[in-house]
């Protein structure tokens, strides 16, 4: 990709903007300008995710480290932490960075989640064989997408929109249909959260793998993927029942 002087200043003067949104937006009577400084880089990535990425992001609920109640206020609340926040807008997809600073301000202490099934379904794993498979599918040379990894212990592989429909044929096609396999994929209706966020307070969401900079992210269709990432989690459960 070939950059101008135009475009790096004009690339600079939006970064610029979307963080003195940011302050601006801050509460007043925050306490610490470690708070101010979150709150400007948290808006500052989603501003990053609607116009770089081309996500769509949804403001979730959130629980305190450790755990607690939701903070969408039910208390029998089945995802605590994990969806989104029903009377809270969604920011779409290739909002200008401004204007999604000034849409998540209004939003204070929302975790980050991105919707599944537009832009992207996820393959999901546990993590240990997600790792190795992450290392087997660069070693081939495949073309990947980003790779999120959960503190629940999940590597979550995006790939093209779909996978999520076709799964069982894919996985039949392939020869895993009746296989006992730790994998599932998520698609329309589902989200994912994605850092700087906690997920259900057990803790931050990480990038395995980070969408590359400078250009929307690129996912590969689901079939690339999902024979290494069926074999390594069929070998990992086959180790574990012969340990024990």
């Amino acid at each position: 990709m070939v950059f101008t002087i135009g475009s790096m200043r004009e690339s600079r003067q939006q970064r610029n903007g979307v963080r003195e949104v940011a302050r601006a937006a801050v509460r007043p009577g925050a306490r610490t300008g470690v708070r101010r400084r979150t709150h400007a880089e948290v808006c500052t990535t989603v501003g990053d995710y609607a116009w770089r990425c081309g996500w769509a992001v949804v403001p979730g609920a959130r629980v305190a480290r450790g755990g607690g109640p939701c903070s969408c206020g039910d208390a029998g609340c089945p995802q605590p932490g994990a969806h989104p926040l029903p009377f809270a807008d969604e920011i779409p997809a290739g909002a200008a960075p401004e204007g999604a600073a000034q849409a998540w301000a209004r939003v204070p202490g929302a975790a980050v989640l991105l919707p599944a099934g537009r832009a992207f379904d996820v393959i999901e794993v546990a993590e240990a064989p997600g790792r190795r498979a992450l290392v087997r599918l660069e070693r081939m040379g495949l073309r990947l997408g980003p790779v999120l990894l959960t503190p629940a212990g999940r590597a979550q592989f995006f790939v093209a929109p779909g996978a999520a429909a076709a799964l069982p044929h894919l996985l039949y096609r392939m020869g895993w249909d009746d296989a006992d396999l730790d994998l599932r994929c998520l698609g329309p209706g589902d989200h994912v959260t994605a850092p700087p966020s906690d997920l259900g307070g057990l803790g931050p969401v990480r990038w395995l793998r980070e969408p590359l900079p400078g250009s929307a992210p690129q996912v590969p269709e689901a079939r690339l993927l999902l024979g290494t990432l069926a074999f390594v989690c069929h070998r990992d459960r086959a180790h574990a029942c012969g340990s024990a």
